[in-house]
Parts: structure tokens; sequence; C-alpha cells
């Protein structure tokens, strides 16, 4: 199941994200086969202020999960994170559904 998750960063917090960015990137990668998109959010300076990921598990507590292992959660970086499944119209211009 898809779930989409939907992270804001505190604010003034760029050199938390950026000094947690290797292991976060590290944890992405043992879970890259779970990875349909993951990237960060950029404010209106092109600087990262969140991320967006769209993760492909078995059910909520697994995406739940998931996020709260996120060193980036870890260090506190969010303000919010949101969870919500997520269905695709579209992928790679292409409807799915």
């Amino acid at each position: 199941m898809l779930f989409a998750l939907i992270c804001t960063d505190r604010p003034g917090s760029l050199d938390r994200r950026l000094a947690t960015r290797p292991a976060h990137l590290a944890y992405l990668e043992t879970y890259a086969s779970k990875l349909v998109h993951a990237g960060a959010l950029l404010d209106t300076d092109n600087r990262p202020c969140g991320s967006l990921l769209v993760i492909d598990v078995a059910d909520r507590a697994e995406a739940e999960g998931f996020a709260a292992s996120d060193p980036y959660a870890k260090a506190d970086l969010f303000e919010s994170a949101v969870i919500r499944p997520f269905r695709p119209v579209y992928k790679d211009g292409e409807r799915q559904g």
C-alpha cells in the first residue's frame, strides 16, 4: 500500500537538516526497494524546508514505523509530519486507474 509522508521542518533548522542528512540518506538506502519517490521540499530560496516521500509498505503501522525511525525524525527536525494513504492516478505520464 502506498503512503505519502509530508514533513515540514521546524523554522531555523537548516543546519540540523544538513548535519543529519548523511544518516538520513543511509537510512533511506535500507528502504530503497520501498521508496517510490523521496526528496526535499524547497522554500522560495530553493533551500530544503521539508520532505516528501511516497513509500510502498504493508500498512499504516509500517509507514508510521518508517517515519519514526528516520534520523530526521529522531533529530526532532520536523515541526509536523503527516502520513496519508496515497493512490496514484498518473505515473510517468500514464494513467494508472
